[in-house]
């Protein structure tokens, strides 16, 4: 049995199928709604059910409050309509021209930059330019049917060339193959299938000052989006952020330092939090997210992109919103989530 989802403000309308999630729906339907992990995670798909029944899923009660609950948000990767709904969410506007799809990727290099993290350069097929915002991800599609995402940490390029950042987690499904042994490993020429591009994580147009800040392999996409703006001639103010429990999880901690030499106001301010004597580390410790609450203590007139952990995540966007002032329209994120690739 189908039903009729309507979205408020816009008005625009899709059909959700049995089984289907809302999310699912209205992507199939072109209709983009905020969205990221897709597997109730993180809380970038959060919205208001203004009518309508709907079973919510478990995840819900771990990643919304209570009392956001009885006032009608959910998630809508999980949420799965029993009858007609009408929602509330901000719709994300995209080119008519970037199509998600699924196609053959050839692995180009593997490159071993800490001792669990790989650069992994994909091609993607040549004869058609494959569009997307700087910022979003791609899914490999694996033998099984199960889906790994890894964000592109490159700008888009005639020669449709991506390069990815994969950290491993031991026991993971794809992971393991990514770092594995001689007879194991990945190998260079490998053939993967891959979905892409997906998520609403990228850059907006805007006059405001920029602030991204990146746990881990959450640089990866912001590193896409900093490289773009570099080319495209994007002078807007710049302060990147970028933590790590160690200072080996900068990985690319002279890539970073390079653009504040090179890039005009631009300002980069690495974070470890955990750093032991041996690391002779002499920069900033404790939260990342607090470093920046630290060097700008009003963010009113700020955009933020956050990307990495969900912990951290949820904590940027908690104390900028409600101690930094910062406009809730202008804080974008994407979670970053291992519980699936360790199954």
């Amino acid at each position: 049995m189908s039903f009729k989802v309507t979205v408020l403000p816009s008005q625009h309308e899709f059909t959700v199928d049995d089984g289907q999630s809302v999310l699912d729906a209205a992507l199939a339907a072109g209709i983009v709604l905020p969205y990221s992990c897709r597997n109730g995670a993180c809380s970038t798909c959060k919205g208001k059910v203004v009518s309508g029944e709907y079973e919510a899923g478990g995840a819900p009660a771990q990643i919304i409050s209570q009392e956001e609950r009885d006032q009608g948000y959910t998630l809508f990767c999980q949420a799965r309509p029993l009858s007609d709904m009408t929602i509330e969410a901000h719709e994300v506007r995209m080119a008519s021209d970037i199509q998600i799809r699924k196609m053959p990727s050839r692995v180009m290099s593997l490159d071993k930059l800490a001792d669990d993290i790989m650069v992994v350069k994909l091609q993607l097929p040549a004869s058609d330019p494959f569009r997307y915002y700087p910022g979003q991800y791609l899914d490999f599609i694996l033998k099984d049917g199960r889906h790994r995402s890894y964000s592109m940490a490159t700008p888009p390029n005639e020669s449709n060339l991506v390069e990815l950042h994969i950290r491993h987690t031991p026991g993971g499904a794809f992971t393991d193959h990514v770092f594995g042994t001689a007879a194991t490993q990945m190998k260079v020429r490998e053939i993967l299938r891959v979905e892409a591009p997906l998520g609403s994580f990228f850059l907006r147009e805007s006059d405001r000052p920029a602030i991204f800040l990146a746990s881990g392999t959450g640089f990866a996409p912001i590193k896409a989006m900093i490289e773009h703006m570099a080319a495209s001639g994007d002078r807007r103010p710049v302060r990147l952020y970028w933590g790590g429990r160690r200072p080996a999880d900068l990985y690319m901690d002279a890539l970073a330092r390079g653009w504040e030499s090179s890039l005009s106001d631009f300002k980069y301010v690495p974070v470890v939090s955990e750093a032991t004597p041996e690391d002779n580390w002499r920069g900033r410790g404790g939260f990342v997210h607090r470093a920046v609450m630290e060097d700008i203590p009003d963010l009113s007139g700020h955009q933020v992109y956050a990307c990495g952990a969900p912990i951290m995540v949820d904590n940027a966007r908690r104390d900028f919103i409600d101690v930094c002032g910062l406009p809730e329209s202008e804080f974008y994120a994407d979670a970053f989530t291992t519980a699936a690739d360790a199954a």
